[in-house]
């Protein structure tokens, strides 16, 4: 079975980045080896000390995805400004942001709002078992996530197994704007941050948090600074203490914690988001 062997000076935590909350389709299984479907692959991932064992998908697919080719140490240091951040790091060092699928990370986050992360595993589950095609993997049956055109050729109510609730026209209306998941995310990968969150909020279900959570995971734009319920509670307990942690988040309030992160985290600041929110929920 092939072998990647890690540099030593630069973390790596296979655990960490795939139990952080930034990926709903990855299962640790079979005494410490992860499962997940990514495009058409299902890889099978483990990791001992510096050392990862995988199938699946060729070497290359593998560092793309889990960002192995990218200075983590430089990061790292860019967005260690503070003691809270630097006790987030230590804890969670070694986590680093995987390169999802543009379409369906986008679906993912349509699917998340107001959502635990049990219940947006199983909505995209449904959703790719409904829609997507059949892979028989070492004995277990996986599905692609599905192109928009699947996801609409039987109509709105094709979803309604899926169990979305009020995310289900959202889901629909997406999937018939985007008629082409490639060209669409190609376009939106040419834009500058400001540009492409402007274009993402313009489909049905895509918010402030969604489309920036998808500009981080998907495309790359790390200075998206994704705010929910858990990172404006720590904004205002540890950086911005005239903030309500407990009142309903404006757009005003975001964009005021969205500057803030920007200042005082760099142009990583999207890195330094992740690290915050694992920090508290692990």
């Amino acid at each position: 079975m092939p072998c990647l062997t890690l540099r030593h000076d630069q973390p790596f935590s296979l655990d960490a980045t795939l139990s952080c909350g930034q990926v709903f389709r990855w299962n640790r299984m079979d005494d410490s080896w992860w499962y997940g479907v990514v495009g058409d692959r299902v890889i099978r991932i483990r990791q001992d000390g510096n050392r990862l064992t995988y199938e699946g998908a060729p070497a290359s697919f593998i560092v793309h995805y889990f960002s192995l080719d990218t200075d983590l140490v430089a990061i790292l240091n860019s967005i260690d400004t503070d003691p809270f951040i630097h006790a987030c790091i230590e804890k969670n060092r070694g986590l680093r942001l995987v390169r999802q699928p543009p379409w369906e990370c986008t679906i993912s986050y349509i699917c998340s709002t107001n959502s635990n992360i049990p219940t947006i595993r199983r909505r995209i589950a449904s959703i790719a078992e409904k829609f997507g095609k059949r892979i028989e993997f070492r004995g277990r049956v996986y599905h692609t996530f599905p192109e928009p055109s699947s996801i609409i050729c039987e109509g709105h109510s094709g979803l309604t197994e899926c169990r979305l609730g009020y995310r289900q026209s959202y889901v629909f209306g997406t999937s018939s704007s985007v008629t082409n998941a490639k060209d669409w995310a190609n376009a939106i990968s040419r834009l500058p941050y400001a540009d492409a969150r402007k274009e993402l909020m313009t489909l049905e279900g895509v918010g402030p948090k969604a489309a920036d959570c998808i500009l981080l995971f998907a495309f790359q734009k790390y200075e998206a600074f994704p705010v929910d319920v858990w990172i404006r509670r720590i904004m205002a307990e540890h950086y911005l203490p005239e903030l309500s942690a407990d009142t309903p988040l404006t757009n005003r309030d975001y964009d005021t914690i969205h500057r803030f992160a920007r200042r005082h985290f760099g142009n990583y600041c999207g890195w330094a988001q992740e690290y915050l929110y694992a920090g508290r929920v692990r």
